[in-house]
């Protein structure tokens, strides 16, 4: 049994007439991070219909509970109420998050398996924080920070700045790519075990495997479930937090 980690598969090219930037391909993960983006606006379309302020539906309670915990989430990782503005991009930066690692278990490919999903969200973390840099300190101070403590650091402090996005993105899809090479290296394992085991009673028993029945579903909840939802709340609460100390510098 052969075991294989892909890229994403590329459904289409569109020429750009720009030979430096070539095709403009139409991948696997910007489709399902497309699919991703719809999910998510009907499930908010459908939780926030017919709001009233008394007799509220179940619906309605969900979505108070939702929002309240995205206010929480925000306040009590800054620890002030100074950042409410950033509660609807954390929250969305979460379920998006959320959705593209679970969405594997519909078969389909989770679109934070690829580094360039997680790199375009780390370009957008990194440009909200050099921009809460600059307004705490200006221009001139912003720039004077990478000085100090004193100006034979620059160097450092230039690459740990870009440091930040570089390791959010590797850590969120390290920890989601290393989940699907383990479920499919414990799947296949769990195949060969199969067909070792009642190959020993009838060839004809060693096609069936047995083995691959359960156990999958199993460690599923694990590397699916419980990392995907980690990672997106870690990822999050990183981003409240660097732009929270970057507005104390």
């Amino acid at each position: 049994m052969d075991f294989e980690v892909a890229g994403a598969r590329i459904f289409a090219r569109i020429p750009t007439g720009i030979p430096v930037l070539g095709d403009f391909l139409i991948t696997e993960t910007l489709v399902v991070s497309w699919l991703v983006m719809a999910i998510i606006t009907l499930l908010c379309i459908f939780l926030t219909r017919n709001l009233k302020v008394e007799n509220i539906s179940k619906r309605q309670a969900i979505a108070e509970m939702l929002v309240e915990a995205a206010n929480n989430f925000v306040r009590t990782n800054t620890g002030t109420t100074r950042f409410d503005k950033l509660i609807p991009f954390a929250a969305a930066l979460f379920a998006t998050s959320v959705v593209s690692n679970m969405i594997s278990l519909t078969g389909l490919r989770s679109p934070t398996a690829d580094l360039s999903t997680e790199a375009a969200w780390a370009v957008v973390v990194f440009v909200m924080i050099t921009a809460q840099k600059i307004k705490t300190s200006g221009f001139l101070g912003y720039l004077k920070g990478f000085t100090t403590p004193i100006p034979v650091m620059t160097p450092f402090n230039v690459l740990s700045e870009l440091a930040t996005p570089v390791s959010l993105a590797c850590r969120h899809f390290g920890n989601i790519l290393s989940g699907i090479v383990i479920n499919g290296l414990i799947y296949c394992a769990l195949g060969i075990a199969s067909s070792a085991l009642l190959g020993l009673i009838s060839s004809t028993l060693a096609q069936i495997p047995i083995l691959e029945v359960g156990i999958p579903a199993i460690l599923s909840f694990y590397f699916d479930w419980f990392t995907g939802v980690m990672q997106a709340f870690i990822f999050t609460m990183l981003t409240i937090m660097y732009i929270a100390n970057a507005a104390e510098e």
